[in-house]
């Protein structure tokens, strides 16, 4: 099986990376887009507190293996870093033209749909790092 890539990066050499390295060019709380496998997304991530915060705006293309990846990227991190949670806002699901499929994966895995303070509407999850 192939490893998922992120802009050419292994889960395994982004956690590599300094800490200073992935708080200057991911965790600025900025919208980014970036490639993980064959999809597009646009998103943005901080760390406040105790809670890793992901909000994707926009999934283009890509296959099933992108958001898993992400997910595992995201709670070795907080693991790592010792947070006690991680927080999902996807809105690549209440969009003009919504991925149908992508709704239900999001359900299946316990997001909610919830109009989040200073988000908006989104499939929401928070997720307590073990």
């Amino acid at each position: 099986m192939q490893k998922m890539l992120l802009e050419g990066y292994t889960i395994d050499e982004v956690l590599d990376l300094p800490n200073t390295e992935l708080q200057a060019i991911v965790l600025r709380d900025e919208p980014i887009v970036f490639k993980a496998g064959s999809a597009n997304i646009l998103g943005k991530f901080k760390v406040a507190g105790n809670t890793l915060f992901l909000e994707l705006a926009h999934i283009d293309g890509g296959g099933k293996g992108a958001l898993p990846s992400l997910a595992a990227l995201a709670t070795r991190y907080a693991k790592r870093e010792g947070l006690e949670f991680v927080e999902w806002s996807v809105h690549a699901v209440h969009c003009a033209n919504p991925n149908l499929k992508l709704r239900r994966v999001l359900e299946k895995k316990g997001f909610i749909g919830r109009d989040v303070k200073g988000i908006g509407e989104c499939s929401w999850l928070r997720g307590q790092v073990l």
